[in-house]
């Protein structure tokens, strides 16, 4: 049974986290790896080094939603592919876990899941929304 006083606290944790995660991801390859090094690696996988650029702009916008509130559930389900792409291009190879040489698939695929039980759940407590919730008559 769900608890409706306590689940949109659970959700917004959930968001929060999620977003938090992404901004970490995005910050590395915007100032670690740098664009341009971040489109290389792609490259190098096969991958049209023009993908590394959309990806950068998914979990940017993946972020911002999440951590706003602002139309968490399709936010959420951006982030779903990135992830995806990451288990089947990089980790997949490496195995289940992800201490493993070249990281295990085991938190891309986790994390995806979190993403996907966050667009089930909605936005939660404190989110900003875009427009009004509709009032059923």
């Amino acid at each position: 049974m769900i608890d409706n006083r306590t689940a949109p606290y659970a959700a917004l944790v959930l968001r929060l986290v999620l977003g938090v995660a992404f901004v970490a991801h995005l910050a590395l390859k915007l100032f670690v790896f740098t664009p341009a090094g971040t489109a290389g690696f792609f490259a190098s996988l096969g991958l049209p080094p023009a993908l590394a650029y959309l990806t950068m702009l998914g979990e940017a916008v993946a972020a911002v939603s999440l951590l706003l509130g602002i139309w968490t559930r399709i936010g959420a389900l951006i982030g779903v592919p990135i992830l995806l792409g990451a288990i089947v291009m990089v980790h997949g190879a490496a195995g289940f876990f992800f201490n493993n040489p070249n990281g295990g698939w085991e938190y891309p695929a986790f994390w995806a899941v979190a993403l996907i039980v966050q667009a089930l759940l909605g936005d939660g407590a404190l989110a900003l929304k875009p427009t009004p919730a509709l009032r059923r008559a």
